[in-house]
């Protein structure tokens, strides 16, 4: 079953962390406009997961990138590459990375950077999208010639992208409110690797304290702390409490007595005339105070 849908609407970090729960496979089409002015210009990038895990990324789908990605760092030529791959069975059912390192031709501390290059780096560039659009489509055979080999959690590629994320504005209204708190989802420690920020905020996920005050008890700036705070919420540990109403009826109720409400008192339909012999009286007593 394919998705569609907007970056408007569903974030990438809120897209991925929803194929990761889900275990899906299949590729990710993301397109963009690169001139507002003319919309036929756009930019295509393409994400493999394989159960939930991010197994490639690139802006092609001719199996060419990885092999031009490793070509140009001279690591292995174009023409070598294209004659191993004819010549080795183990391109029959296994992803390129993994082969040429069997070929004696890259290492696995090369394997590594090739990941890192092909596929965090773009896709965490990638979570600056706002305007969007995205389709995942189930696929059952996946891209081997652009795979390294090496694959990484949905999930673990949020925290990392996010952890690098400079310009948020494409996230600000995504982010929880201040005056709100955390509520952890497990009483389980977290078994993603949190770095020291992330585990001092998830340790206040009691949805007692707000964000705005941990970030003053741990000397963070609020932004920062919304910042983690969004990132503890997309990959499932914790989600926004809200706690303004609830902690503000009682200090009402002490602070501020009850004030009864006094029914105006309705004036009558026909005022009552004053009698003369009463303002004749009035005036005489007001001229012998004078007097």
């Amino acid at each position: 079953m394919s998705i569609n849908g907007n970056f408007a609407d569903f974030s990438l970090p809120e897209l991925l962390q929803f194929l990761d729960q889900g275990k899906k496979t299949g590729v990710l089409h993301i397109e963009l406009s690169s001139d507002k002015n003319q919309p036929s210009n756009k930019q295509l990038y393409y994400i493999w997961l394989h159960q939930g895990r991010v197994v490639a990324a690139s802006d092609r789908l001719d199996e060419q990138g990885l092999t031009l990605m490793i070509a140009q760092r001279g690591w292995v030529s174009e023409r070598v590459i294209s004659r191993v791959t004819h010549i080795s069975s183990c391109f029959i059912n296994s992803p390129l990375g993994l082969c040429l390192k069997s070929q004696g031709l890259v290492q696995a501390e090369q394997l590594k950077l090739l990941f890192n290059s092909q596929v965090l780096r773009p896709v965490c560039a990638l979570f600056q999208i706002k305007d969007g659009q995205f389709r995942f489509e189930p696929i059952s055979a996946l891209p081997l010639g652009e795979m390294t080999g090496l694959s990484m959690s949905a999930t673990e590629v949020i925290l990392i992208g996010l952890r690098a994320l400079r310009d948020w504005s494409a996230l600000a209204e995504k982010l929880p409110d201040p005056t709100s708190g955390l509520s952890g989802l497990s009483t389980k420690q977290p078994k993603l690797q949190l770095n020291a920020q992330e585990w001092q905020v998830w340790e206040f996920a009691n949805g007692e304290v707000s964000l705005e005050k941990i970030a003053n008890q741990l000397n963070l700036t609020v932004e920062t702390v919304l910042q983690i705070a969004f990132r503890l919420i997309v990959v499932g540990l914790a989600e926004e409490h809200f706690m303004v109403a609830a902690a503000s009826i009682p200090m009402m109720e002490e602070s501020i007595p009850e004030i009864p409400v006094i029914a105006p008192v309705p004036e009558p339909a026909h005022k009552p005339a004053i009698s003369q012999s009463f303002l004749k009286n009035l005036v005489g007593f007001l001229r012998s105070k004078t007097g």
